[in-house]
């Protein structure tokens, strides 16, 4: 009977049968549905709640300090990566909201991910299709500073979970503020601050809106990008880029319709840098290791820490220094050097600091480290005593520029000597952790600096031995310019020229000298100075030519 039945119901058609059990089939359906979204559900909490959010990676927390002169200018970095974070106070808003319309417009509202980006990756993924951009912020500093860049569907569900976890841990202006210092802006810039400064040589506290707006269109492609302003083509597509942000800005009402017509294409600095880069390095070579030494710290402590160091130099000046020796020649088989140091009088930070023509061939800096002959350049010191830290110096054969130039300073100063220095103030996330206070001290009585002073002018060196001392004149009828040449050798045997000029501002020395290879390998010898032109000529005008550009900024 049993196989009967079964006979007679397998000879009913399926049709007949899914309609009779359609609703057994509906609801074992629906539970399956059930059961898989319960799983899927149970699985994303089960996986939210086991993801943790991991520290940054090294390599996007590793700051560069940075040295800039004594008005802000750029001089360089120092470390491994051109970042310097920002606390997001010193961005301003405008440009915040810049880089949200260009990037993620829903910032401020989402929830850290973008459901549409996160199905077109997981689809592309799956049928190997193009790689999908389209990410929130909050996704982007995530895969930037968090994960490692590896593609796959695992870590984009991974990049999603930590995103939503972080959207609900952290504050939207942190998770902003963290993607601003880590982001890449194109010309080896991480960070909006190295950004701000090799795109426009500006902090980021100071980007106008225009600048803000430039900066937010370079994220997008920044390998591309960072050839604004020296490529037309790249410069053009910028420009285009630019506007479509800032309108973005105006319909959201981060600028009001007024800051949008008065924008104007920002100016870019020239991309890739000169070649007086590599000179500066003599000035921040100095500067690190006095900073280094003022903070307690190493010089690699010093280069990672995210320091601003602000100098004592003038980097017009310097920059106006290096062209006016780079056609000093040398002679046949000789090496020329030339040293040139800059002085305030009575304070001792060094406004100029020229050590030589090439950091990458000599990393040596002749105007600190070189031993150079003295000759009669001491003799104006002879006959009056000196005190500490100078008491040995009419004894040193062969003083750096940078000691002579400190003592020449003290003359000018009524002899009263400050130690040289050459930084005023280091800050590190916007707080100052040093400032210079000039170490001064006597080591001249004023009347043997007036006489030093008038041994080394031209005006009174004739007529000092028959000057009693009573007799002496004062100090405020002294010459209001001093210059003094000096050296080692005459005539066409010169090994050294020493040219100085000072005033109660400044004290200016030049020094060249030369040498020669030595008979052992790696060796060098002194040697005389070329003699066409004399060597004192060129010395003296050169000095006089650097006084002009740093007394009255004129050639």
């Amino acid at each position: 009977m049993k196989r009967a039945a079964r006979s007679a119901e397998s000879r009913v058609p399926l049709r007949l049968r899914l309609r009779r059990n359609r609703g057994r089939l509906l609801r074992r359906l629906i539970i399956a549905l059930l059961l898989l979204v319960v799983s899927l559900c149970t699985a994303a909490v089960v996986a939210y709640r086991l993801t943790g959010i991991p520290d940054p990676h090294p390599e996007t927390v590793t700051q560069s300090t940075v040295f800039v002169d004594d008005k802000g200018s750029y001089l360089g970095r120092r470390g491994p990566v051109d970042r310097q974070e920002v606390p997001l106070s010193q961005v301003p808003r405008y440009v915040q909201d810049a880089v949200i319309a260009a990037e993620n417009r829903t910032f401020r509202t989402d929830d850290g991910v973008s459901p549409r980006a996160l199905a077109r990756a997981v689809l592309a993924s799956l049928t190997g299709g193009e790689r999908q951009g389209g990410s929130t912020i909050t996704q982007q500093y995530v895969k930037n500073a968090l994960l490692s860049p590896e593609q796959s569907l695992s870590r984009k569900a991974r990049e999603a979970l930590i995103a939503i976890k972080l959207d609900r841990t952290r504050s939207k202006d942190e998770i902003l503020a963290g993607y601003l210092n880590t982001v890449y802006f194109g010309r080896g810039s991480a960070g909006i601050e190295a950004a701000a400064r090799n795109y426009f040589g500006v902090d980021t506290r100071e980007l106008t809106v225009s600048q803000g707006a430039a900066l937010a269109g370079i994220v997008n492609i920044p390998s591309y990008y960072e050839k604004a302003g020296s490529d037309p083509e790249v410069t053009a597509t910028l420009r285009a880029r630019w506007e479509w942000v800032l309108d973005a800005m105006a319909a959201s009402g981060s600028i009001t319709a007024k800051q949008r017509a008065e924008a104007a294409f920002p100016a870019f600095r020239f991309y890739p840098p000169g070649a007086t880069e590599g000179q500066r390095q003599y000035m921040i070579d100095v500067a690190a290791q006095e900073a280094a030494d003022q903070l307690g710290i190493t010089e690699d402590q010093l280069a990672r820490g995210g320091y601003t160091v602000r100098t004592t130099f003038d980097l017009a000046l310097q920059d106006a220094t290096t062209e006016a020796v780079k056609d000093i020649k040398s002679g046949k088989g000789v090496t020329l050097h030339t040293a040139v140091v800059g002085i305030v009088p009575g304070d001792g930070a060094v406004r100029l600091l020229y050590g030589g023509s090439d950091y990458a061939r000599q990393p040596f800096n002749d105007a600190v480290g070189g031993a150079v002959e003295a000759g009669t350049a001491l003799d104006p010191f002879a006959k009056y005593r000196l005190r500490a830290p100078l008491t040995a110096l009419p004894r040193t054969a062969a003083p750096t520029p940078l000691k002579l130039a400190s003592a020449y300073a003290a003359v000018a100063a009524d002899g009263m000597y400050a130690a040289p220095y050459t930084v005023t103030r280091i800050t590190r996330d916007g707080r100052q952790v040093y400032s210079a206070h000039p170490d001064t001290r006597r080591v001249l009585d004023e009347e043997d600096a007036f006489m030093v002073n008038a041994t080394m002018s031209k005006l009174y060196a004739g007529a000092l031995p028959a000057v009693p001392t009573a007799e002496r004149v004062p100090t405020d009828r002294r010459a209001p310019e001093t210059v003094f040449t000096a050296g080692a050798g005459g005539g066409i045997t010169r090994r050294t020229v020493w040219s100085t000029r000072l005033d109660p501002q400044l004290a200016l020395t030049t020094a060249l000298f030369a040498d020669r290879p030595g008979k052992k390998k790696n060796t060098t010898a002194p040697a005389q100075l070329p003699n066409d032109p004399p060597p004192t000529q060129t010395a003296e005008q050169t000095t006089a030519q650097i006084w002009r550009l740093a007394t009255t900024g004129t050639g």
